[in-house]
């Protein structure tokens, strides 16, 4: 279907235009005002969530290549070129699919602003989805870029006590990073005379450039993962973002960092690639064990899920440079599985938050008592995060590390610790929130589930289950990009 993609991409941007129309219209925030702006907010991104089923339904898996590409000259030279292969279409899904989720949210949660609230969340849906189908340098390099902005206004407008603080430094980190990869850019151009990605993943470029254009888009998707050392921006980000930001920040901001690991570093400086993996691998074991037994040492539940999404970000890369088909299917996997479960545990989170405006674990206790449906739920997503069979979790981090093990056994093995880690520190969490009698007397009227609550859980739980059951929904879709992409990387390096 000629020009799917772009409509993808910028129908979220129509509810922006109606929004604004309707301020136009009516200068006061009245409460029928209001009502208004969050339904054109929702339908409108469940439009794109139809639009995103509709691309998947449409695609052929056994095609290796770009579809549903569109290429017109922009301007200076440059081409507005979009497509999607098994490797990016379904981020372009999880990322519609985790919006009207958070638009339902944020419904009673978000009282101020909520105009200007819900059109940061339709810019940033576009500018997200855009990422995943740019085919361009400039253009990936402009989506990637102007991304950080809503995300910023989200939390620094909406976010915590300390909201400005964590903004700027969620801005700051992500920025320079994002200067070194520009720079990348603009050097890869140069050299190859072109800006577009398929032509540039069958570019050779020289082995020394190789390294140094590695290290600088490396530095971006680093911090954007985030990997160890460069993380510490994201607890400060999660525990101040309200809940549909961290919901949006762990389910599909850091999956950019991972594709574009997949994207350009190995296809594209595969040589280089090969010489730091012994380097990824490192800082991927040190995030799964260092950050697991931080988020241990936790007394905010955000801020625990923050550092677990640190160490499931560490599978991730490792899966990613081990180069081969299964580690690359498995951190595909697993970056798809955070993205539901991650997003459902801050959802979770959000649902007492709402109720007690409290994230101290100390607080809570007993609440299976009062909230015996909430606790059941919030068992699920625990299980999930810990990589329990029959959760989409357990997929994910099994293939990832039998992918890594045929290349690095000692990493696959002190990796393998952090799965035991991570039941540590979720079980010990959920026991002290969920299990034992209601000591604190602030928690004797707190009610269980509501409807809009059990509609926004239902898709998520759905979604575990399928995938943790029919991992091959995913698998058959990624296979034939996957098996090329690890095809040609194994040829570039000589394995």
């Amino acid at each position: 279907m000629t020009g799917i993609l772009s409509l993808t991409t910028f129908t979220p941007l129509v509810g922006v235009a109606a929004i604004i129309l309707l301020r136009l219209f009516r200068s006061h925030e009245d409460e029928q005002t209001i009502r208004a702006v969050k339904w054109i907010t929702l339908v409108t991104t469940l439009a794109t969530f139809a639009l995103s089923v509709l691309l998947v339904m449409q695609y052929d898996p056994a095609n290796a290549g770009f579809q549903f590409v569109e290429d017109h000259a922009w301007f200076a030279g440059l081409h507005y070129r979009m497509g999607v292969d098994g490797i990016s279409i379904l981020f372009v899904l999880l990322t519609a699919f985790l919006m009207p989720i958070c638009i339902a949210a944020s419904w009673f949660s978000i009282d101020k602003r909520v105009p200007a609230y819900m059109v940061a969340f339709l810019i940033l849906e576009t500018l997200v989805i855009g990422v995943f189908c740019a085919l361009d340098l400039v253009l990936f390099y402009l989506f990637f870029e102007f991304g950080l902005v809503p995300m910023f206004l989200i939390i620094g407008i909406w976010g915590g006590k300390n909201r400005v603080y964590a903004a700027y430094k969620f801005f700051l980190y992500t920025l320079l990073g994002s200067v070194l990869m520009l720079a990348a850019i603009l050097v890869m151009i140069s050299v190859a005379g072109t800006a577009s990605i398929p032509e540039l993943m069958n570019y050779k470029f020289d082995q020394n450039l190789q390294t140094w254009l590695w290290l600088a888009f490396f530095a971006s998707f680093a911090v954007k993962m985030p990997m160890w050392p460069v993380h510490t921006w994201l607890p400060d980000a999660h525990v101040e973002a309200p809940t549909a930001g961290s919901v949006i920040l762990a389910g599909i901001l850091l999956k950019m960092g991972g594709y574009g690991f997949l994207r350009f570093s190995l296809p594209m400086f595969p040589l280089a690639s090969d010489l730091f993996t012994p380097l990824v691998f490192a800082l991927s074991v040190i995030a799964v064990v260092y950050t697991s037994l931080v988020a241990f040492r936790q007394t905010d539940i955000k801020k625990l899920i923050a550092y677990s999404s640190v160490a499931h970000m560490g599978f991730v890369t490792m899966g990613i440079f081990a180069g081969n088909a299964i580690g690359v299917q498995g951190a595909i996997f697993q970056m798809l599985s955070h993205g539901v479960i991650s997003g459902a545990l801050f959802l979770c989170v959000g649902v007492v938050y709402d109720r007690m405006h409290t994230r101290e674990i100390a607080f809570y206790g007993g609440l299976v008592n009062r909230m015996p449906w909430y606790a059941a739920t919030f068992l699920l997503f625990t299980m999930g995060n810990v990589g329990l069979p029959g959760t989409s979790g357990f997929i994910g981090e099994i293939t990832t590390m039998v992918g890594v093990y045929e290349i690095s056994t000692w990493t696959a093995v002190v990796a393998a610790t952090g799965v035991i880690f991570s039941a540590v520190y979720a079980l010990t969490l959920y026991k002290r929130v969920v299990f034992g009698e209601i000591t604190n007397p602030a928690l004797a009227d707190i009610t269980d589930l509501d409807w809009r609550e059990v509609a926004i859980f239902a898709p998520l739980i759905a979604m575990t289950l399928y995938l943790g059951v029919y991992p091959a929904a995913v698998f058959d879709l990624t296979q034939a990009s996957v098996d090329n992409l690890a095809a040609v990387y194994r040829a570039a390096i000589g394995g």
